[in-house]
């Protein structure tokens, strides 16, 4: 293992986190866990990771790092201003980190959560499988807590790095701070008055300061019962939204609790939970209902653009830096493929900069090896 960050500052809630920690919660150990997992996949699959492997997620103030030696880095989801040594790097693609280079973050443009990956993963000792971070019990991750100032991190070494992998733009999620999220109903939608649901979905909700891992706490009109909110517990997903005695939403997160005895109203469904956990206080939340059926679709769009990532060759979404003398004039030149090409493509698009001037170009493709 290599040691590649030191941690200047840890930021406000910065922790390791992987896809969770799955097997477990009959004997009551929460999932954990990315709580947007489809950028922390993205992220690692943009460095050559396998999408399990462990990066950082980083909550609304991020940290400064310091890279001990050269390492090949990408950040998705909420955009937190990352920089390079002062100077911005993009979001959603693969950059070199050099040796002795700082990442700091500053404003948030977009979002609430970053999620960092580098190349090789980050190693810690797993625990019950996962290298998540579950801080309420210290276990998991670095030691068991958020990252702070002094603290080491290792990764394995990998045996090569491609620089300039992208997710194309029209992929890249826009967050905002307006949510409408769909839901399914269930499983004790039965517990509520007719009035009761139709003010869940008729209503606009705003996300409390009392909100975090565990869940989001909502304020706004009040869910209605038919006779009280207690039931025997039972399990709770990823994305529940439980109304307890004072009528209220929360719907429950990463760091949920494995079983609840309040009811449930209905769940999130998974394809609209990477957006709610881009979400922050203060941002406003409209539930829609739908059926399984369009929730099973939506889920098969995202998981077909993990897909088309992760069986692209790495070279298929990634910049070309060469240089070009013609009359004793040096040009320096950036090209990459169309965002619409596909491997299998007879014609595509090259996108192309010379000393800083775009152009654009169509080519017919004789032969291919994207494998």
């Amino acid at each position: 293992m290599n040691k590649f960050i030191e941690v200047i500052a840890g930021g406000l809630f910065t922790t390791i986190q992987d896809l969770g920690r799955y097997g477990y919660q009959r004997y009551g150990v929460p999932v954990s866990g990315a709580m947007d997992l489809f950028s922390l996949r993205i992220a690692n699959l943009l460095v050559g990771n396998e999408q399990y492997q462990a990066g950082l997620e980083i909550t609304l103030v991020g940290p400064d790092l310091k890279f001990v030696n050269d390492n090949l880095i990408a950040i998705t989801g909420g955009n937190l201003s990352p920089a390079l040594d002062g100077e911005p790097i993009p979001m959603w693609e693969a950059t070199v980190a050099q040796q002795g280079s700082i990442l700091t973050f500053g404003d948030i443009k977009d979002g609430a959560r970053a999620y960092l990956s580098v190349a090789g993963g980050i190693n810690v000792e797993p625990i019950l499988g996962s290298r998540s971070t579950y801080t309420r019990a210290k276990i998991g991750g670095f030691h068991g807590r958020q990252l702070s100032t002094g603290d080491v991190l290792s990764n394995s070494p990998v045996p090569s790095r491609i620089e300039g992998r992208y997710l194309p733009q029209k992929f890249v999620p826009q967050y905002g701070h307006s949510h409408k999220l769909d839901v399914i109903l269930g499983p004790q939608d039965n517990a509520f008055t007719e009035k009761g649901i139709n003010t869940l979905f008729k209503s606009e909700y705003e996300i409390t300061t009392q909100s975090d891992r565990i869940g989001y706490r909502l304020t706004g009109p009040k869910v209605q019962h038919k006779r009280g909110a207690d039931i025997i517990s039972d399990g709770i997903p990823f994305g529940a939204i439980q109304v307890t005695g004072d009528g209220l939403p929360i719907i429950l997160m990463s760091d949920r609790g494995t079983t609840g005895g309040y009811t449930k109203i209905g769940t999130v469904i998974s394809s609209d939970i990477a957006a709610l956990a881009q979400a922050a206080p203060g941002d406003i939340i409209q539930f829609r209902k739908t059926t399984v059926n369009r929730s099973l679709g939506k889920l098969m769009k995202e998981a077909d653009i993990i897909k088309r990532v992760a069986q692209l060759a790495p070279s298929f979404f990634s910049k070309q830096h060469f240089t070009v003398s013609l009359d004793n004039e040096n040009y320096a030149v950036e090209t990459r493929l169309s965002p619409e090409a596909a491997p299998s493509s007879k014609r595509t698009t090259i996108h192309a900069k010379v000393n800083g001037h775009s152009f654009s170009f169509n080519v017919k493709v004789e032969e291919q090896n994207f494998t």
